[in-house]
């Protein structure tokens, strides 16, 4: 069924002529092989397929099944290679084929079911149109007829692919792929050349800042550690992730482990530790096993474990599996778990850069900071510099989701306006809606309105309208959107993740959360006195965020209120329509929808009155029957078996 290429490419060929080979330019028969190694060039067909976990929740190993029993059914030679996600998630499953001589091409939505038609057609140099997504230019090859670039494709044309790179174009499982596309050659060359305050200095010139959300500069973080006092340092990666809607930590380990892998050695060696952990959630499942794999194999290439090449440099990494508590993502807690204690905030200061891990000079990094750091020693910090803005230089990666033609995981220079983001690579909403507002941050960020749109997406900019950036997520509402909703789901999660250690953030959160519960359901006492109430609790929001805030221990609590203040600032309608109208203008808070039957329409089938989970609905067979709004929920069960749309919505 596969075939190997014949070319060496052993273990000691990569060291030798690419990883020791500290010049900038590679010579011409090494770089002609590693053209083979990476797939630019093929000797017969290679089929890829995405195969992280957008592609498998989309029925990607489906299709990998199918596409190797096609292969052995009909004893074609091609390699079969599983890769990452191109961040394009919405397009899931995508297959790539790549034949000698022709440019690779992507197709889209590509379920065991079209796998047949796709390679019968592909094989026979005819290209399935309704399946592409696009092809990769590359001047060497031919390019296909009438098939769009990729790069040209509205989604991936405003992005700058600096951490993305390999995504989706090299195989996760492969160091060898890793290393001819230019991989751990910075890192050799940093361990071998450069003294630790040499490599913190070039860190602290780029001036990449911490993308966790905080904006602290990394290499002052990396000086301070180092500079500490102590007979042993610690390094820990933060892959812990825990936003709803946020997954590029995670999708970046699924689609190029070995770039954290790199970026995380060279930290270590900066700040003089032998010892480094990465913190990841234990349900992140194709994640751990790709890490896991990529340290064996980064181990058995000798970039792991003692003397390195010669350096003296010693590194050991550990790969610690947390439970996936929203609040181990706070650094302090993230410690307490990985010293076997509940995972719980501590008072700052000291801060984990003097006394961490085991009372230990600690620094922490997420997954998407460390990975920046290859490309920083490959092409200097000046260019990192020259991405971004002033105040916020590189790239940042996103998560798009909600109401949008294109969804997924995007890689734009910090400083994009939002509003290019979102009718850029995220296409617009779709069917000509409106846009209400982009919920950036998750449960700790705010929300951007049509008003403020055009706002840079940076550190200091968002921070000017009271919005933290997180791990990066963007949620887009259009007009069917409720933002009273929106914030009561944020509410709900944070009140559950708190660790309850402090009283502000787990008692003034439920507070919160009772507040939203009782202005998104009609009251059971209608008179004025319940609507009073139900204002007043709206009014204790702003100062019961003010007192979160200020006094609770960790980020967690004092940036839970954030939904809430941004929502209060910018959608005062909204509340007032839920307090004093009763209503839901988008028709989501289920228990301020009341039904009601139109009697011209009912035919008394009594498909309703059955299925009623609280015995709302009464009349007699083949007469109209009627809804008791005391008793309505708002479900709207009836709505759905209805057969003649004779119940609506009032």
């Amino acid at each position: 069924m596969s075939e190997k290429i014949h070319i060496p490419v052993e273990k000691e060929y990569l060291v030798n002529n690419v990883l020791l080979n500290e010049s900038a330019d590679l010579p011409v028969e090494v770089e002609k092989i590693l053209r083979f190694v990476r797939k630019d060039k093929v000797k017969h067909p290679v089929i890829m397929v995405g195969t992280g976990s957008c592609g498998l929740i989309s029925g990607a190993g489906e299709t990998l099944l199918e596409i190797n029993k096609y292969l052995l059914d009909r004893d074609i030679k091609a390699d079969v290679i599983e890769t990452g996600c191109t961040g394009y998630c919405s397009l899931e499953p995508v297959v790539d084929v790549h034949l000698p001589g022709k440019t690779r091409i992507s197709f889209k939505n590509v379920s065991a079911e079209k796998l047949p038609f796709l390679l019968d057609s592909m094989l026979n140099n005819i290209v399935p149109h309704e399946y592409v997504v696009g092809q990769y230019e590359n001047p060497s090859l031919e390019l296909w007829k009438d098939v769009p670039l990729i790069g040209e494709l509205p989604f991936f044309a405003m992005q700058y692919r600096n951490l993305m790179k390999n995504w989706g174009r090299i195989s996760p499982h492969s160091i060898e792929e890793y290393i001819a596309a230019g991989g751990y050659r910075s890192y050799v060359k940093t361990i071998r050349n450069y003294t630790h305050e040499e490599v913190c200095d070039i860190v602290e010139k780029s001036g990449l800042q911490g993308r966790g959300g905080g904006g602290f500069l990394t290499g002052k973080k990396w000086k301070i550690a180092h500079t500490a006092m102590a007979d042993q340092r610690f390094l820990l990666c933060n892959a812990n992730e825990s936003d709803p809607g946020g997954f590029a930590n995670r999708s970046m380990i699924e689609s190029d482990p070995h770039r954290l892998i790199e970026g995380l050695v060279i930290a270590a060696y900066a700040i003089g530790t032998s010892r480094a952990y990465i913190y990841i959630r234990s349900d992140y499942i194709t994640a751990i096993n790709r890490l896991e794999k990529a340290i064996d194999r980064a181990q058995y290439y000798g970039l792991l474990g003692y003397n390195v090449y010669g350096s003296g440099f010693n590194i050991d990494i550990i790969v610690s599996k947390g439970p996936g508590a929203f609040v181990c993502g706070e650094e302090t807690a993230m410690i307490s778990s990985i010293e076997g204690k509940r995972g719980m905030p501590s008072p700052k200061p000291p801060y984990p850069a003097i006394s961490g891990l085991f009372g230990k000079p600690t620094v922490v990094n997420n997954v998407e900071t460390l990975s920046n750091i290859p490309a920083i020693f490959e092409n200097g910090p000046d260019w990192f510099m020259s991405l971004g803005n002033k105040t916020a230089p590189g790239t940042k990666i996103l998560t798009l989701s909600g109401k949008l033609n294109n969804q997924g995981i995007i890689e734009v220079p910090l400083g994009t306006k939002v509003k290019d983001i979102i009718f850029g690579a995220g296409g617009g909403v779709p069917a000509k809606k409106e846009l209400k507002a982009v919920q950036i941050g998750g449960p700790s960020g705010g929300f951007v309105t049509s008003e403020n749109i055009d706002i840079p997406y940076d550190f200091d900019s968002l921070a000017s309208v009271g919005i933290y950036m997180g791990s990066g997520g963007m949620l887009v509402l259009d007009e069917d959107c409720c933002i009273i909703d929106t914030v009561k789901y944020f509410m709900d999660f944070i009140q559950k993740e708190s660790c309850g250690k402090c009283i502000p953030c787990r008692e003034g959160t439920r507070r919160m959360l009772e507040v939203y519960e009782n202005i998104t359901k009609r009251p059971v006492d209608e008179n004025g006195h319940a609507t009073l109430e139900r204002f007043k609790g709206v009014m204790q929001l702003e100062s019961l965020a003010s007192v979160i805030k200020d006094t609770s221990l960790c980020g967690l609590g004092q940036k839970a209120p954030n939904p809430v203040i941004s929502s209060l600032k910018y959608f005062r309608n909204d509340y007032e329509e839920h307090i004093f109208d009763r209503e839901c203008s988008a028709g989501v808070c289920k228990e301020l929808r009341l039904f009601y039957i139109d009697v011209e329409k009912c035919t008394g089938c009594t498909a309703c009155a059955p299925k009623c989970p609280v015995s709302a609905i009464i009349g007699t067979k083949r007469h109209p029957f009627f809804i008791v709004e005391e008793k309505c929920t708002g479900c709207g069960i009836c709505y759905d078996v209805c057969k003649f749309n004779a119940i609506s919505v009032k």
